[in-house]
């Protein structure tokens, strides 16, 4: 049984939705928090979080009227519990406090935190057996078979938030999920997607943060520099539609108005298209089952010229190494994201190169099958257990990573 719900039967909604925002004060929450804005009365804040920005939390709490806040950096906590002083909002610090917004009684959680820092918490929320809405694909790369079976045994709902995943999401209800031959994750091929081997192997950081559609957090920007990023997406999409590698296809489209789509079996395709705004699948899963006024429109114009190609996977050979460690399976996607989390913070804060990212993300992928880490993560703290060493690994990886010449 799938947590990821089709065809719905629209139901009949509270007249105020309570919703909790799990990395608040993100792109994606600050997106959510803007829909939210536009529709006064229809939704009700019940917790916020964020990792460290303790003064933008605690202002956001206030206007939003939240009941809970709580950063992850336990060295945040004085400043927050100060920002929020007088104002009767529960202030919190710490791993266990992202938990414990996730497990306060909202009807929908937001689950926006990046990074596998994001497991237990939206965990925590799925096993309420509400509504999550699901932004961080880490979580699933983690843990996705444990996730998607604790999700479905206490009869939550995942909605995709990601714009493909969502739009495939969108695409699956025009028929059943027997009747679909493959699924097509569309990628805008990032700031490098013209850029001879030579050059993308010498990018600088800040030109892999200049993405040309989207708007986003670093790390995302340079996941979808490398294409890492879609990667991760195919992960995500074989737990969340129940399919295979084969049944998945990346086309790079670098307009960003097809999301994704789905082929059926009588040879149909099936595809959602928007503008290249994340609130447009926000608003969609933040009304889910019915629908809300959006914040931006496509002009048909738009649609004059879109073109499509296939993905190199020579350049990008992030993307050679997702699909290598999903027919893996077992523990390799756990160490995938591990690896590639401690890289791109590596490329971020200038010890290796861009090239660097893929070699540690592969070395460490090796490293992990010689000393047996890949096992099928049976629980979180095995799927955390996992993703520990295989940071350790690249950590101890990474001198001799950086020293390669490309």
């Amino acid at each position: 049984m799938s947590a990821v719900p089709l065809n719905p039967t629209p139901a009949a909604l509270p007249q105020e939705r309570s919703v909790t925002l799990l990395g608040a004060t993100g792109s994606i929450g600050s997106s959510t928090i803007d829909l939210i804005r536009r529709s006064p009365g229809r939704f009700r804040v019940e917790a916020v979080t964020a990792a460290r920005n303790a003064t933008a939390l605690a202002a956001l709490a206030r206007e939003l009227g939240a009941k809970f806040a709580a950063v992850a950096d336990p060295a945040c906590y004085e400043e927050l519990k100060a920002a929020l002083s007088g104002s009767g909002i529960e202030a919190a610090a710490g791993e266990d406090s992202l938990v414990e917004a996730a497990s306060r009684p909202a009807d929908w959680v937001m689950a926006a935190i990046t990074g596998a820092a994001s497991l237990r918490p939206t965990l925590a929320a799925a096993e309420r057996g509400v509504i999550v809405g699901l932004a961080n694909k880490e979580c699933l790369v983690c843990a996705g078979t444990l996730f998607m079976r604790r999700a479905a045994a206490a009869g939550a709902t995942v909605l995709p938030v990601d714009s493909e995943h969502n739009a495939v999401f969108q695409s699956l209800c025009a028929g059943t999920r027997a009747d679909v031959k493959r699924i097509i994750l569309t990628a805008s091929g990032g700031p490098f997607r013209s850029w001879p081997l030579e050059a993308i192997r010498k990018a600088t950081l800040e030109q892999a943060l200049k993405h040309p559609n989207w708007s986003m957090g670093p790390k995302i920007t340079i996941d979808s520099a490398s294409m890492m990023n879609k990667g991760l997406e195919i992960i995500e999409a074989h737990h969340l539609f129940d399919a295979g590698p084969d049944e998945i296809d990346v086309l790079v489209h670098p307009q960003s108005i097809v999301h994704g789509g789905v082929e059926f079996v009588d040879g149909s395709m099936v595809a959602q298209i928007g503008p290249p705004d994340m609130r447009v699948p926000i608003a969609h899963c933040l009304a889910w089952p019915t629908r809300m006024n959006g914040a931006t429109r496509l002009s048909f114009s738009q649609l004059a010229n879109l073109t499509f190609e296939e993905p190199d996977e020579i350049r990008f050979p992030a993307l050679r190494l997702a699909k290598a460690a999903l027919r893996t399976g077992q523990g390799a996607p756990t160490v995938l994201n591990a690896a590639n989390e401690i890289a791109v913070a590596s490329f971020i804060d200038r010890k290796i190169g861009f090239a660097h990212i893929a070699a540690l993300v592969e070395a460490t992928l090796e490293a992990s099958a010689a000393r047996g880490v890949l096992r099928e993560p049976v629980d979180v703290a095995e799927a955390l257990a996992v993703d520990h060493t295989a940071r350790l690994l690249a950590r101890d990886l990474l001198p001799q990573i950086a020293a390669k010449a490309f």
